[in-house]
């Protein structure tokens, strides 16, 4: 205990508490997945710890100036008075967005069965190999991630003045909330679908203890019109997911990145774009030859604002990382289905989607690849 009491020590002040929370919360999931043999511990906390972060730094001035009992939140006296005298209202904006985010995480999280990649990821694995996995990515490297995401929150609570709400501010909480109704509607439309093919494929087998699919029961903006051919095909191509083979992944990046750059495109530094570089920093080559370390200020000058977009630089590689997983499981269980759903629709961005279309078109396979994206399957087939 002393050792990590003299490791956080040497923590700045406004990441103590997060630092303590987040080496808590990670020696507990892995602790537990030992002991349930359930590595799925951490995406039962996923839809929580970003907003625990968020408000930690939201509401600083709550918090008192030495912890009361173990975890418990406090504002160190080192952050000084100006970030604990009163609320920064960017970043309540911040912790209010986060909070929807949440909320409708967790209304899909509990709907929906465990990850079951992480099964999959344990049979390709040895044993051994896997818990390695488990205490490195699982585990810890999930859980540092969480807490990047209440970083930005950090900035604007204390590096920034608590200053009204700017219209950059007001426009880009605007645009968090369409991506969420965008998110919200992808993933209503995917649980649609499951349900349509769970109904059609009970039907199928005769069984009469499914009740039948009924696209009223289902959210506006899901209640869509599936066919046979869907339910065969195994996996939904229609409503946004005819326009990005993960909209629900393409929202969660570019809600988190609308969540980073609130504060960095607000009228109060640290700003994103750089206003000035004085050229007097840049060093003549032959001081760099003479001694390298006079390239530290300029490097320091140029990488200081991508600092701050670290939390969605890490989450979109996450996400890119662990698209490939999936559609790997996903192409070894629908090989030719999938391999045409990959080559008309992008895997995020709809623009690439446009660009397939022309692409199949150009290379006369629209109308084979579109009917088994869209289409009859067994049609379709007979094109090929």
């Amino acid at each position: 205990m002393d050792a990590i009491a003299k490791m956080l020590a040497n923590v700045p002040p406004g990441y103590q508490w997060p630092f303590e929370f987040c080496a808590a919360t990670t020696a507990a999931v892995w602790i537990l997945s030992i002991l349930t043999s359930n590595v799925s511990q951490v995406d039962r906390l996923w839809t929580f710890l970003p907003t625990i972060y968020t408000a930690y730094y939201a509401l600083l001035p709550l918090w008192p100036q030495e912890p009361l009992f173990f975890l418990c939140p406090y504002t160190p006296k080192d952050l000084g008075w100006a970030v604990a005298k009163d609320f920064s209202s960017r970043a309540l904006l911040m912790l209010g967005l986060v909070s929807i985010w949440m909320c409708r995480l967790s209304y899909n999280t509990y709907r929906r069965d465990e990850d079951y990649r992480w099964a999959v990821l344990r049979a390709k694995l040895p044993a051994w190999l896997f818990q390695i996995v488990n205490l490195t990515f699982i585990a810890a490297i999930q859980n540092v991630l969480l807490m990047l995401l209440g970083f930005p929150a950090k900035v604007a609570a204390t590096i920034q003045p608590h200053t009204p709400l700017a219209p950059s501010d007001l426009i880009l909480g605007a645009l968090a909330l369409v991506v969420l109704a965008f998110e919200f509607t992808s993933d209503n439309q995917q649980w649609a679908f499951h349900s349509y093919k769970h109904a059609y494929l009970a039907a199928e087998q005769g069984k009469t203890d499914v009740q039948p699919y009924d696209k009223k029961e289902q959210w506006p903006g899901a209640r869509l019109s599936f066919t046979p051919a869907d339910a065969k095909r195994g996996f939904i191509t229609r409503g946004l997911w005819a326009y990005s083979r993960h909209p629900n992944f393409l929202c969660e990046q570019s809600f988190w990145w609308i969540i980073t750059t609130i504060p960095l495109l607000s009228p109060s530094p640290p700003h994103l774009i750089y206003t000035s570089f004085p050229t007097h920093l840049i060093p003549s080559l032959s001081a760099i030859l003479q001694n390298p370390y006079t390239l530290v200020p300029v490097l320091e000058r140029v990488f200081s604002p991508l600092a701050h977009v670290t939390p969605a630089l890490a989450l979109s590689a996450l996400f890119f990382s662990s698209t490939l997983f999936t559609e790997s499981i996903s192409r070894g269980k629908y090989p030719s289905e999938y391999k045409a759903y990959q080559e008309r629709v992008g895997m995020f961005s709809p623009l690439r989607t446009w660009e397939k279309g022309l692409l199949v078109a150009w290379r006369g396979r629209k109308k084979a690849v579109e009917g088994v994206v869209w289409g009859n399957q067994e049609k379709a087939g007979k094109q090929e």
